[in-house]
């Protein structure tokens, strides 16, 4: 069976010439919605994909009232492609994986998908490398400054308490006494440990 789908993306726009080309195409379901592409839920599209059995095509007016980018198109054909239906647009004849020029076009579209992400984890893995050598940190910011770091060290060698420390500064104790003992600034004793950590 084929089963179509039209979208628009605001309730002013119409549907109805959508609605011909699907028809005349002989589409025998047709599933319509006014939703902008750019959101991830769309309810009749996910009805659809639900309803489909083996053997159904998916037919589109064209491919942008379907997927909203290369990645949303492959992750859509990959669903038909486990429930063993197709996918065929009426503007794009080669986007048809009923007919194997389609298949093949597609499976080329995810190889450069696969090599694209693979490029921006390169670029970012790159990036993150260099920045570390230029000193930036990654990560929330710490809750304590090294100041504050070397402050606390002072006052738990003066007998203050870690829970009061870490009171003072707004902090649970667990983050006073990770930020003390990982600090080359504050040389902490093991007994000094323990009585932040709250052992005895």
């Amino acid at each position: 069976m084929l089963v179509g789908y039209a979208r628009v993306s605001t309730d002013d726009q119409d549907l109805t010439l959508q609605r011909a080309t699907l028809n005349k195409a002989g589409c025998k379901r047709l599933y319509e919605e006014k939703i902008s592409g750019a959101k991830r839920q769309r309810p009749e599209l996910n009805r659809l994909l639900d309803q489909l059995r083996a053997g159904d095509v998916l037919v589109v007016s064209r491919l942008d009232r379907l997927a909203r980018s290369t990645r949303d198109l492959l992750e859509i054909a990959e669903l038909l492609k486990q429930a063993e239906a197709g996918l065929r647009s009426l503007h794009e004849p080669w986007a048809d994986t009923t007919s194997p020029a389609g298949r093949m076009v597609l499976t080329i579209f995810a190889g450069m998908a696969e090599f694209e992400r693979e490029l921006i984890n390169e670029r970012t893995s790159s990036g993150r490398v260099q920045a570390k050598a230029r000193g930036v940190r990654f990560g929330r910011p710490p809750k304590l400054t090294g100041e504050q770091i070397k402050l606390g060290g002072r006052l738990i060698d003066e007998g203050r308490s870690a829970r009061e420390v870490a009171r003072m500064f707004k902090v649970h104790p667990a983050t006073f006494y990770r930020a003390l003992s990982g600090s080359d600034a504050a040389q902490t004793s093991g007994a000094e440990i323990r009585q932040i950590a709250g052992q005895p």
